[in-house]
Order: C-alpha cells, then sequence, then structure tokens
C-alpha cells in the first residue's frame, strides 16, 4: 500500500496534506504518531464519563489532528460531533447513537488503513 493509497482507502486527499507538509517523510511521520494519539481515547472516556467539556476538548482536538492530516471522513464525523459538544448548555446525551458509532468508524478505519500501510512500507 502506498501513502497515496492509504488516503484514498480513508477518503483523504494526499496532494492536499502534501502541499501543508510538503515531504513524503514528514507525512508519513504525522500518521505513525497518529496511532499513539490520546484524544480518541480521551474522547470515548469523556462521552461514557457524560463528561460534557472534556468530551468538546478532546473531540476538538481529534478534529483538529484529522484536518491537519486530511482524514476526511474523520473529519467530518468528528467535526459533527464537536458542534454538537460545543454548547455549553449541551450535555453528552444529545450526541446521538448514530453520530457516535459513526465517529468510531471512521476513526477505526482510519487506524486501521494506518496499520496496514505501515506493515505494508
Amino acid at each position: 500500500m502506498s501513502i497515496e493509497d492509504l488516503y484514498s482507502s480513508i477518503g483523504g486527499n494526499y496532494e492536499e496534506v502534501f502541499k501543508r507538509l510538503p515531504s513524503k517523510q514528514l507525512i508519513e511521520k504525522f500518521i505513525v504518531k497518529f496511532v499513539d494519539d490520546k484524544s480518541y481515547s480521551m474522547l470515548i472516556e469523556a462521552m461514557e464519563a457524560g463528561n460534557r467539556e472534556d468530551a468538546f476538548l478532546h473531540s476538538h482536538t481529534l478534529k483538529g489532528v484529522a484536518a491537519n492530516l486530511g482524514f476526511k471522513k474523520l473529519l467530518e464525523s468528528v467535526s459533527t460531533m464537536t458542534e454538537v459538544l460545543r454548547d455549553n448548555n449541551a450535555k453528552t446525551s444529545d450526541v446521538d447513537q448514530e453520530l457516535f458509532d459513526q465517529v468510531k468508524r471512521d476513526y477505526e478505519e482510519t487506524i486501521n488503513a494506518i496499520a496496514t500501510y505501515i506493515k505494508e512500507k
């Protein structure tokens, strides 16, 4: 799997990311680091604990990382979640289960594609 294939498999655009991070090695460095990023696991913990403030913080962080790395599908779903949680009066229960499940699926798809890329590299 090439890095271009990785991006294609997760609905991303490698050329767009290359404009921001103009080195294949730099992009690889950051996508490998993404696997160890704790934003997603902390988002899950905060959602399960019903902690809106922390859920917002971690969803916002994950959104930023997904945007910078061009993970478009994950970016779209986590952006929607972030906007629901942005309201200080919102509760984590305001995020419907379908949206929460979509974020989980998009994240897992991204992580699995990265793992395949690393394994085949």
